[in-house]
């Protein structure tokens, strides 16, 4: 069963928020029981490690940035009434 706009926007806040702060210190900790690689291993390490955990979140994140489809659009016109200006302060003699 596929997840709901809602439940997709609440996974996608807990992995951002809980889960990915722990996979960056599970990672550095894993990296840090080997001896330090050259410079640029390291950084491919990171940057592989870097794309490597979203990949399995990919239909969580998928569309959370946009509107929710199920939601009914909302008309151009709202009625909210706009702001008015004030009248102008100029006295004229």
């Amino acid at each position: 069963m596929a997840l709901s706009y809602r439940a997709r926007r609440i996974w996608s806040l807990v992995i951002l928020l809980v889960g990915l702060p722990a996979y960056v210190v599970v990672a550095v900790t894993v990296i840090n029981l080997f001896d330090r690689p050259p410079f640029w291993l390291e950084l491919l390490i990171y940057v592989a490690l870097g794309i490597a955990w979203a990949l399995p979140f990919k239909a969580v994140f998928r569309g959370v940035g946009r509107e929710d489809p199920a939601r009914p659009a909302t008309p151009p016109h709202s009625k909210i009434p706009a702001p008015t200006t004030p009248p102008d302060e100029r006295h004229e003699p």
